[in-house]
């Protein structure tokens, strides 16, 4: 394993790690869904491209990226879904806007 592939992998399993210790102490859902955001957009790319370092031009390099990309572009429309469902449950929502 190269040193940027493993700073890569730290890095990635860091901000995971920081993340999930901000979502065991966040009591609001709103808080959680916004804590959980780096972990989808920073924290699997960054663990996804040292992997890909690691591994080299290959098929499963392809798939380990394929399946990164999948989650960074998924992740926050998915989380954005997920708040304003509940900002209209709780009567926050504009109901003005389009759903």
């Amino acid at each position: 394993m190269t040193v940027a592939a493993q700073i890569l992998v730290f890095a990635g399993v860091f901000v995971i790690l920081a993340s999930s210790a901000g979502l065991v102490r966040a009591k609001d859902l709103l808080t959680r869904l916004h804590l959980l955001s780096p972990a989808t957009t920073l924290g699997a790319p960054l663990i996804g491209v040292g992997l890909v370092l690691v591994n080299g031009v290959q098929l499963g390099s392809g798939a380990i990226l394929a399946t990164v990309v999948l989650l960074a572009v998924t992740g926050p429309i998915l989380q954005s879904a997920t708040a304003r469902l509940e900002a209209r449950h709780r009567g926050e929502a504009d109901e003005d806007l389009p759903s």
